[in-house]
Parts: C-alpha cells; sequence; structure tokens
C-alpha cells in the first residue's frame, strides 16, 4: 500500500488561456480504466478484500482509515490518495463519512503523477 497527495499545495498552478487555476495531476491511462465514487457514511466499511487489478482511492471529503495485508490501518484525510497493487489484500472504513473516487485499472502508475508520503507493507 502506497499513499500520495493530490491536494491544492501538490498541484501546478494554470495560467494558459487566461486560466486561474491550480491542477493536481493524478493518473494517466491507455488501458481500459473504471471510475466510480464511493460513499461511505457514519461508520461505513469497504470490507476486507484482494484487489482484482491495482486500485487508487481518491479521498475527496472527510476521514478514515485504511490497511494493506497486515492489517495495519493508516488515517487517511481529503487530498490522500490510496494505492494498491493487484492481489493486495485492504479495507477502509470510516468513524464519521467518507467520500472517494475509485480508479481501477491495469495500467496505473501514481507515482508518476503525485508525491508519495508514506509506503506501507
Amino acid at each position: 500500500m502506497e499513499i500520495y497527495k493530490f491536494n491544492k499545495e501538490n498541484g501546478k498552478r494554470i495560467s494558459k488561456f487566461n486560466s486561474d487555476f491550480v491542477m493536481s495531476r493524478i493518473i494517466q491511462t491507455e488501458k481500459a480504466t473504471h471510475i466510480g465514487c464511493m460513499h461511505l457514511e457514519e461508520n461505513g466499511v469497504i470490507g476486507f478484500h484482494q484487489a482484482v487489478v491495482p486500485q487508487l482511492l481518491l479521498v475527496l471529503n472527510g476521514e478514515g482509515y485504511v490497511c494493506g495485508d497486515k492489517k495495519e490501518y493508516i488515517k487517511v484525510q481529503s487530498g490522500d490518495a490510496v494505492f494498491w497493487e493487484k492481489d493486495e489484500w485492504h479495507e477502509t472504513k470510516t468513524d464519521k463519512g467518507l467520500t472517494a473516487l475509485v480508479i481501477e485499472s491495469e495500467e496505473l502508475k501514481p507515482e508518476l503523477f503525485m508525491p508519495l508520503v508514506n509506503t506501507c507493507s
């Protein structure tokens, strides 16, 4: 399991075409990619399971805890991105609620776009 940041502080200011915003790059793929939004309410959980393909969880709102194979939980919050390799066991849970996008694809390399802040076994 790896934790990345996609918050505003790790983005790049864009001014081209008279624009004024910050872009935090996340991922680029050429193969089929599935993107979904997960809404975990208070005490919600995405149960302990194996990733079918590499998976990137982007926490948009709220906070919670994630773990990998060893079930050692790490706190995550808005702006954190969690990456699990194919076949890696993992779980996500929250006490207060959490909204996250999930990106699943055979071809995910988040290290090309976001700074790594934590690696967990």
